[in-house]
C-alpha cells in the first residue's frame, strides 16, 4: 500500500500533522478529509505547495472513499477542549462523531492501522474497539505519547541532559489519572534517585528527590496550553507523527499508546496507555514491566476512572 496516510480532520491538530508529514518526509501521500470540504481543499493546497522545499509528496483533500489502500488512517475529529473542560467531559459528542466516521471510513479502509487522536482519547480509542470492526492490533490510542514527551522533557532541563537520555514513562489515563511508574525512571542506565550522584557537575542538579512536581506539569501542560493560545496542536502533532514514523520503519519501538487491556495488571475491557512495541502491523504487544504495588493501585484507579465514563455513556 505504500506510505498512504489519511487524516480525518482538517482543525488545527489535522492539519499540522499533515504539514509535519511532509516537512519530516513521513508519508508520500496524505489524504485530508473533513465535514467543511473547503477547509480541507484549503489546507491540502497550503501544504502541498510547500513541498518543493522537501521530499515530494502528494498532498490533497478528499471523501472517505479516498482512504482506500491508505497504510493508515489518522482521525483527529470532534470538538476541541475548551479552557477548564477535562478530556473526559468531551466524551459523549466526540464518541457520537467517532461513530458516524467509523461506519464511513472502515469500509474504505478495512485493512489500514487506525491512530485514535480525538479526546477523550482512551474512551474513544476502547469505543472504536467496539463499533469498527478493525483487529484490535490496527487499533492504536495516541495515549500518553504526547505526555511521556512532556515528562521527558521536564526531566531533561532538570537533569541537564538530552531527552533522548531519559527513560521514563507516563502510564494510565491521558488525563488527570495519569501517573509516572517511578521505580522503572532511569537516566543513561541510571536510576533516576541516582543519577544526580554519578552525573558530571552533579551539583549544579536542583532534583531533591521530589517526583510530583514533574506530574503535575505534564497533567496540567495541555490545560496551560489551552488557556494561552486557545489549542494544544504542534506537540501532539508531533506525537503522531512518531507513532506514525514508527509504523512504517517496522523496527519495534516502545511507545506508550493507548491499547486493550486484556488481563494486564488485572485489567480488562478498558483502553489506557503502558508500554507496547509498535512496528509494521500496529500493536505487536505489551512489555510487562514489574510495578510496584503502589504502582499498580494508581494504573488500576486510572482504569476505573475511565471505565466510569465508558460507564455513562452511549454508544
Amino acid at each position: 500500500m505504500g506510505n498512504k496516510v489519511t487524516i480525518i480532520g482538517a482543525g488545527s491538530v489535522g492539519a499540522t500533522i499533515a504539514n509535519d508529514m511532509v516537512v519530516m518526509n513521513i508519508a508520500t501521500d496524505i489524504v485530508l478529509v473533513d465535514i467543511d470540504e473547503r477547509k480541507a481543499f484549503g489546507e491540502a493546497m497550503d501544504i502541498y505547495q510547500g513541498t518543493s522545499f522537501g521530499a515530494p509528496a502528494i498532498v490533497r483533500a478528499g471523501d472517505y472513499t479516498d482512504a482506500a489502500d491508505s497504510s493508515i488512517v489518522v482521525i483527529t475529529s470532534g470538538l476541541p477542549r475548551k479552557n477548564g473542560q477535562t478530556r473526559l467531559e468531551l466524551a459523549q459528542t466526540n464518541v457520537d462523531i467517532l461513530k458516524d466516521i467509523a461506519s464511513k471510513v472502515v469500509p474504505h479502509a478495512p485493512d489500514a492501522i487506525y491512530i485514535i487522536v480525538s479526546n477523550p482519547v482512551d474512551v474513544m480509542t476502547y469505543v472504536f474497539h467496539k463499533i469498527s470492526g478493525v483487529p484490535a492490533n490496527h487499533i492504536i490510542g495516541s495515549g500518553t505519547v504526547l505526555d511521556t514527551a512532556r515528562l521527558q522533557a521536564e526531566l531533561a532541563k532538570e537533569f541537564h541532559i538530552s531527552p533522548k537520555n531519559v527513560h521514563a514513562h507516563v502510564y494510565g489515563e491521558h488525563g488527570d489519572s495519569s501517573f509516572v511508574p517511578w521505580s522503572l525512571a532511569t537516566i543513561s542506565n541510571n536510576h533516576i534517585s541516582k543519577y544526580k550522584a554519578h552525573a558530571p557537575l552533579g551539583e549544579e542538579i536542583d532534583f531533591n528527590g521530589e517526583y510530583g512536581e514533574f506530574e503535575d506539569t505534564v497533567r496540567t501542560s495541555g490545560a496551560v496550553v489551552i488557556k494561552a493560545k486557545g489549542v494544544t496542536n504542534y506537540a501532539i502533532a508531533m506525537a503522531v507523527c512518531h507513532i506514525v514514523r514508527c509504523i512504517f520503519n517496522g523496527a519495534g519501538t516502545a511507545l506508550t499508546v493507548s491499547t486493550m487491556m486484556n488481563g494486564e495488571y488485572g485489567i480488562e475491557d478498558v483502553c489506557l496507555s503502558v508500554l507496547n512495541i509498535v512496528d509494521s502491523d500496529g500493536v505487536r504487544g505489551k512489555i510487562k514491566n514489574d510495578l510496584t504495588d503502589e504502582e499498580l493501585k494508581r494504573l488500576q484507579n486510572s482504569a476505573n476512572k475511565l471505565k466510569e465514563t465508558i460507564a455513562a455513556i452511549k454508544f
